[in-house]
């Protein structure tokens, strides 16, 4: 009998790309029934999946108090498993432990009590106090589920036991012509996702245009604000500066278009506690892209990043050293194209979603005593 598995996420969008085009495509393809409650203007199938769609909430306070709604919406899918990707749902996973018989997967994306440190939204005082309360209730609330699957290694410490695995956000490796060195004329750099304060894109923004003395380099920013002010910051640096753009959400195909025309792949996150053993799903794929990449010089990108040869990692609160290590890339074609071709490789070879999907699909078949693992 085909097994049931059901997907929650209050705060993604349904076609996320480790929720539905890795997580989901992937039990949906192994033969799973795939069900995926998430935030949508309609319910309906894509891909072999059914989409449960929720109504978006008024604001971040009215999500939250969504659980239990979210609750009776993933119960009444009577499903084997449930598979939930936001920690504000932790009680809703708890409710379909606690009456039912499935088996429920916390999974964790990021160190929330980092997390909740350096979040603005939350009075100061408040933020040390939240982060170590919600530490404690993470932590209790974990032991009461089935497996906790984490996005790095360093999320998976916070909890101990046999039943936490890592299944790390690289990408689904894709045809991507490999990268020659670029025209001295005229260069192109993308950087797409949530755009906000602390993934560097002022500094990155000053650092372009400093390059643009010497070069002509062009910057795409891609995705959505996740904070007005910031948004009106960015638009005002960037007011009257005709080589950056800054260009609404697209769907990842169109996306991955521009990173096959791009000649070098720029990250500088910066270094608040959640970023720092961070693995942004674009680092590597600016590497799939054989791109050269400039990223944040946190231990754990330096030794992605440098160790597998495939770029140069920066101060990244430094916008003139940001500059110096792109224009040494720009500079420098032959060897930005030996960086391009290694970080290609390593993808190929190890920071790829094939090797990741292998340990998804071996948690299911424990969890649902599946035999054919």
């Amino acid at each position: 009998m085909t097994k049931h598995i059901c997907i929650l996420t209050s705060v993604h969008p349904p076609f996320d790309t480790r929720i539905f085009h890795k997580q989901a495509k992937t039990l949906a393809n192994e033969g799973y029934d795939v069900t995926l409650i998430a935030q949508h203007n309609v319910d309906e199938v894509v891909n072999g999946i059914k989409i449960v769609a929720l109504p978006a909430p008024i604001n971040r306070f009215r999500r939250m108090l969504n659980t239990w709604r979210i609750f009776r919406l993933a119960h009444g899918q009577k499903a084997d498993a449930y598979h939930f990707h936001d920690p504000e749902l932790l009680p809703a996973g708890l409710l379909l432990k606690w009456f039912g018989r499935a088996k429920v997967i916390y999974d964790v994306h990021e160190d929330v009590p980092k997390d909740i440190r350096a979040k603005k939204w939350i009075i100061p005082v408040f933020r040390a106090p939240i982060s170590v309360l919600f530490s404690i209730f993470e932590k209790a609330a974990s032991t009461q589920l089935d497996h906790i699957v984490t996005a790095t290694d360093d999320i998976g410490l916070r909890f101990s036991g046999n039943n936490t695995t890592t299944i790390n956000n690289y990408p689904i490796v894709t045809t991507a012509a490999a990268k020659h060195p670029a025209a001295s004329d005229h260069f192109l750099s993308v950087m797409a996702g949530s755009l906000s304060g602390d993934y560097g894109i002022i500094n990155l923004v000053k650092a372009i245009k400093s390059v643009n003395a010497k070069h002509s380099l062009e910057l795409r920013l891609i995705g959505k604000f996740q904070d007005a002010a910031f948004e009106n910051e960015l638009r005002k640096l960037v007011s009257g500066c005709t080589n950056v753009q800054i260009m609404p959400w697209l769907p990842q195909k169109e996306v991955f278009k521009m990173f096959a025309e791009a000649d070098i792949g720029v990250i500088v996150y910066q270094p608040v506690p959640n970023n720092i053993n961070s693995q942004p799903n674009k680092l590597f794929e600016y590497m799939m892209f054989s791109l050269p990449v400039v990223a944040s010089d946190f231990p754990l990108w330096k030794r992605i990043v440098e160790g597998n040869g495939c770029g140069v990692t920066v101060d990244p609160t430094d916008p003139v050293k940001i500059a110096q290590a792109i224009e040494y890339i720009l500079e420098n074609p032959e060897i930005a194209g030996r960086w391009g071709e290694n970080g290609r490789k390593a993808v190929l070879e190890k920071y790829n979603w094939d090797n990741e999907a292998v340990k998804l699909l071996h948690v299911y078949r424990g969890l649902l005593n599946d035999k054919s693992d």
